[in-house]
Order: C-alpha cells, then structure tokens, then sequence
C-alpha cells in the first residue's frame, strides 16, 4: 500500500515537473516572439500617425512661421579630447537661429579642458564650465542648466555629432504640446567597421527604433529618452529637481520621473544623432550591465509606487514590460542550464552504457520542437525588412549591414539575458546615494573620424 501511494505521489510529481518545465518553455519561447509582434504593429501605427507626413514631403512648416524658442546645447565631457573638436565644430554648423551650446568639463584628465578654453575663442556661441573633479554626468547636466539660458534644453554626449537639422526637429514638438517634457531622438551608429558595430547598427534600428515607436502608441509612454540625445523643457526638468546624481542610468530615471510627475515624452525619429559605441566584448559588456543595473535601478526605486497608486497607471505597462523581460531572462538562464544538465547526464548514461549512438540527443538539446525556430526566423525576418523600411530614409547605408540583422537576435537575447541576470545583484548591493561618476567607455574603430 505504502509502494503504491510513493508511486502515485513520485508520479503526480513528475506530471508537474512536467507541465511547469513545458510552461517555462512556452514562455521563453512565446515573449521574445510576442513582443517582437507588438513592435512591429506599434511601429506601423506609429508610421502612419507620425512618420507618413515626413515620408511624402509634406511637411510644409517653415522655421520663420513659428515662435522658436530658445535652446541650451548641454555637452558634457569627461576625457573627450578625441573627439570634442569635431562635436564642437558639428554643433557651430546646425540649422538654428537662437541656441548657445554649454560644455562641462567634468574633471578630465586628458587635455579635454585646453581643446575646449581653445574653441571658447574660436565660436561665440560657446560657452565652457570647468569642475575640478569626476561628479557625473548628471551633475553635469545639472550645472550647466544652472547657468543655461534656453527654454529648451538638449543633452547630447561629448562623442555625439548632431544632425544640422536634429534641433528644429526636437523642438518642435514643444511648440505644439504644452504637457510635453522631452523628446527623445534617432542615435545612429557611426563605428561600423567590425562585427559589433555592425550588429549594433541592426539593433538601433530592428530593436530600439521599434520599441519607442510601439511604445509611443500603444502605451503612451516611453521607458527611457537617449541618453546621448534628448531635449528636454526646462520647466519639467526643475519641476521634478533635475538629474539624479546616484542613478547609473540618469535618462531612465528622469524620463521616469517626467512621466509620473504627468509629463508626456515622445520620440522622433527624424532627429538625427550620429554615435560611437563598442566594438570589442569587454567594452560591448561593461555598456549593457551599466544599462541594465541602472534600469534594475530605477525598477526597483519606482515600481512599488507605480503598481500601488492607480494615478499611475499609465506607467504600469512600461514597467511590466521590463518586469517581463526580467523573468524571461531568468527563465531562459534556467531553462539553458537544465537543458546542458540533460545532455550531459544523458551523454553520460550512453556512455556508461556502451552505446556511443547520437540518435535523440537533438531532443535534449532543443526547448521546443523544430518549428519554432522557423516561426522566430520569419518573425525576425519581417523585422529587419520593416526597420530596414523605415529607417532607411534616416540612415541610407543601412542596407549594407542587412547580412549581419539575421544574425542580431542571438546576439541581442543572449546579451539582455546575461546583463539582465548580472543587474539584479549588483543593483542590490549598490550603496543607497553613492554617485555615479564616468568610466571612460569603449568608443570603437572610427573610419577616419568621420560620420556615417
């Protein structure tokens, strides 16, 4: 009697095991796959809405018949020497008629501070803040709006070349929306000579130009603004006391705040900025953990308030997002581990066994059956090919990288489910208030140091 009851009782178990282990699965097949669908849907409808004026030339508004209003350039710099003289000169050269452009010296140890006291002759409308020591880019920010005269204020970083046509296409917005603290723009990859660049050129545009796109229309909010480009209205900005100085990732927190405050952030695709980023491992790695704590960050400062106050409830499907996507990641990782503990167990038993016979083994290995990689190679496909679609108009060698898009979404899971994973205990074990400073970041190979 009592055999027969282990045997029910081991047997219910392994039913359930069973059936939790195929719903995890199902999950960490179905999220990147649903969500990808969202985005598509969103980007059209945001194309529709947003995009199709500018697509057919209709946009007809003339930059003398409006009322402009006067905008701070904020440049912050930390060990910029490279590359301040070309962002600088790119920034005298925009097409704007009332803008002044502030560029902080945050403690550089380079020659940062002489290139920048050299170009303060050169264009008057520089103007150049020295601090003494490494405080972070926040505090960076802070201090020149302090001593900034513009109504708007535009935050690039001090390895970013602006669009001449990037300032007129992220103010005006603010002049047709008086809820409106900030837009965010289009970051376009300018390192492109390796593997990683290239893929990263794909993921700005099959990942993070989708996202802002759905999320715009289908939330009505976004997660973050770009931190290399966002303008934003000052009075939002003192509204909720500026820049966080302890948040690794200031742009997530302040377009966070924004929102809950109830100011509305939009993204605009034509506002053009083009940037360096990593192109080796190491550097590629320190980038998305950076990102991904300071987003664990902002989470967990936030997210309790959010999902208890229904006043903020239109913040609830951004951070059920991130929260979805932080399960996944987990899930993932577990599913991943239990699937190589198989094989080896099952490889081991052959062995042991005598039989030295693949047959099955690709049963172990694979999560679901065969034709759900067929379902995310189409649904990836029909990605790229409407990124590659929209975006092309912005970025017009965007189809050389085409080759290497099909191979993005590998790289782009694996990666958020790593950093992902990473963020959680590092975001814990982060000092409550402790500053957030610079590390000086991997820029990449620049073809000559020119733009894309």
């Amino acid at each position: 009697m009592e055999s027969d009851l282990s045997g029910v009782t081991i047997t219910w178990i392994v039913t359930h095991l069973n059936a939790a282990a195929a719903s995890v699965a199902l999950y960490v097949f179905a999220y990147p796959l649903v969500m990808s669908l969202v985005w598509m849907a969103g980007a059209c409808l945001f194309f529709v809405r947003h995009e199709r004026s500018h697509a057919r030339g209709l946009e007809t508004e003339a930059l003398v018949e409006q009322v402009w209003p006067t905008v701070s350039v904020l440049l912050p710099c930390f060990n910029e020497g490279e590359n301040v003289d070309e962002v600088v000169g790119y920034l005298m050269r925009l097409d704007y008629h009332d803008y002044e452009v502030i560029a902080i010296n945050d403690g550089s140890t380079d020659d940062t501070a002489e290139r920048l006291d050299r170009l303060v002759d050169r264009y008057p409308r520089l103007r150049v803040v020295h601090q003494q020591s490494n405080q972070g880019k926040a505090v960076g920010l802070n201090t020149a709006t302090r001593v900034a005269r513009g109504d708007i204020l535009v935050g690039i970083d001090g390895d970013a070349v602006l669009d001449p046509g990037a300032l007129r296409h992220l103010v005006r917005p603010f002049t047709r929306e008086p809820r409106l603290g900030a837009v965010t723009g289009n970051p376009r990859i300018r390192t492109r000579s390796t593997v990683l660049g290239r893929l990263q050129v794909a993921e700005f545009s099959s990942i993070v130009g989708l996202i802002k796109r759905a999320q715009q229309v289908i939330f009505g909010r976004l997660y973050t603004v770009s931190g290399v480009v966002a303008a934003f209205r000052r009075g939002a900005v003192e509204s909720v006391g500026g820049w966080s100085h302890d948040m690794l990732t200031e742009d997530i927190d302040i377009s966070w705040r924004l929102q809950l405050a109830g100011w509305r952030i939009r993204f605009e695709p034509a506002a053009l900025v083009w940037i360096l980023m990593p192109e080796t491992l190491h550097g590629l790695w320190k980038q998305r953990l950076r990102w991904a704590t300071g987003g664990c960050q902002v989470a967990a400062r936030f997210g309790p308030a959010i999902l208890s106050n229904t006043r903020s409830r239109r913040m609830w499907p951004v951070l059920l997002e991130y929260l979805a996507s932080l399960i996944w990641a987990w899930l993932m990782a577990l599913t991943m581990l239990a699937a190589a503990v198989t094989l080896v167990a099952d490889l081991s038993l052959r062995i042991i066994e005598g039989r030295l016979d693949l047959t099955g083994l690709q049963n172990v290995v694979l999560l679901l059956p065969d034709w759900t990689g067929l379902a995310i190679a189409v649904t990836c496909l029909l990605q790229f090919l409407l990124s590659l679609w929209m975006d092309s108009r912005y970025d017009v060698r965007l189809a050389r990288v085409l080759g290497t898009m099909i191979w993005y979404p590998v790289v782009y899971w694996m990666i958020n489910m790593a950093t992902a994973i990473c963020s959680v205990p590092r975001c814990m074990s982060r000092s409550a208030g402790s500053r957030a400073v610079w590390i000086s970041p991997d820029r990449g190979l620049r073809p000559g140091g020119g733009t894309a």
